[in-house]
């Protein structure tokens, strides 16, 4: 019989913004830049910690994991500082996922900045799309190979993210730099739901399972022009559990950018049923047991208080 879960849960994949202070140049009035979700319109407005509380109060969502979200690559550390602030506000997030561009002149003074805030885990830098010369990505390149080969040095993770088919260019990311967890985010963005899309994600997803430093974000997996579902994310959940196992997965709600399609209440429930059937120890990896590990969440609105363990 499939027990659904109702435990405590880390988010590990979630944004704030307060667009007031103009600091995300693809949240501006009149702005819109290419998205995979489509027409985002609808989440041009200041989402903070009190918005999430409302929004989750139905689950016991115990911290949750701010990441990056295109804030003025100008002002890297001004992004980190906001969210810090918040954190001591109002006791979320709990960690971060910072902002770093790898292959800029100033990488190493960046990570270093960056590596000395308290709720900093990881940075994130998007390897874009492939290059027309080349078919590869920045993953390939010597610059920005250089910068990644410097976040051992600081204790950071990596967060990738990028469409399912640059994911052999990340599981030789994985292979050559074997002291950096690299945290694949949105599942490897498999996008549609055909079979043969199913098929080719499957396969570029499998190297990166042989590779013991990497962790996979199950966040991000709407489709723009259809709803999210359960059914349509059974096969996804499966593959990922046969190809990682529950201890390197975690649950994330890409909240607010998935309220496009659903309510988090609506989300997290659906993700409560997609891993009914797995056991108890295996759920509670997912939720909360596994981005523990791997973010070591902090409250700093209240040092005594009760953090994740």
């Amino acid at each position: 019989m499939n027990t659904k879960y109702d435990g405590p849960i880390v988010d590990a994949h979630q944004h704030f913004w307060a667009l007031a202070r103009r600091h995300h140049p693809w949240l501006a009035p009149g702005v819109r830049v290419p998205h995979r979700y489509g027409d985002y319109e609808a989440i041009k407005r200041d989402y903070l910690p009190a918005d999430y509380r409302r929004d989750a109060a139905a689950h016991d969502v115990v911290a949750t994991v701010y990441v990056e979200a295109e804030w003025d690559p100008a002002t890297p550390l001004d992004e980190t500082r906001f969210v810090t602030a918040l954190a001591r506000e109002h006791g979320l997030p709990n960690a971060m996922a910072a902002q770093a561009w790898l292959d800029a002149a100033d990488v190493a003074e960046v990570l270093a900045a960056q590596s000395r805030f308290e709720l900093v885990r990881s940075v994130r830098h998007k390897p874009a799309h492939a290059h027309a010369s080349s078919g590869n990505t920045l993953m390939s390149n010597g610059r920005w190979r250089d910068g990644y080969a410097q976040l051992a040095q600081y204790g950071l993770h990596f967060e990738l993210q990028t469409p399912w088919h640059h994911l052999r260019e990340a599981a030789a990311l994985a292979r050559d730099f074997p002291d950096t967890m690299l945290i694949v985010n949105h599942a490897g963005v498999p996008g549609n739901r055909t079979a043969s899309t199913l098929h080719g994600w499957r396969e570029a997803l499998a190297p990166l399972a042989a590779r013991p430093n990497t962790v996979v974000k199950v966040s991000g997996l709407c489709e723009a022009g259809q709803p999210w579902s359960v059914e349509a994310n059974r096969d996804v959940l499966g593959t990922l559990h046969e190809l990682f196992g529950a201890q390197r997965l975690m649950f994330g709600s890409n909240f607010p950018v998935d309220g496009l399609f659903l309510s988090l209440d609506a989300l997290i429930d659906g993700f409560k049923t997609l891993v009914s059937a797995w056991s108890a120890a295996e759920q509670r990896a997912f939720f909360h047991d596994t981005a523990t590990r791997v973010y070591r969440p902090v409250d700093l609105s209240n040092p005594s208080a009760r953090t994740p363990r």
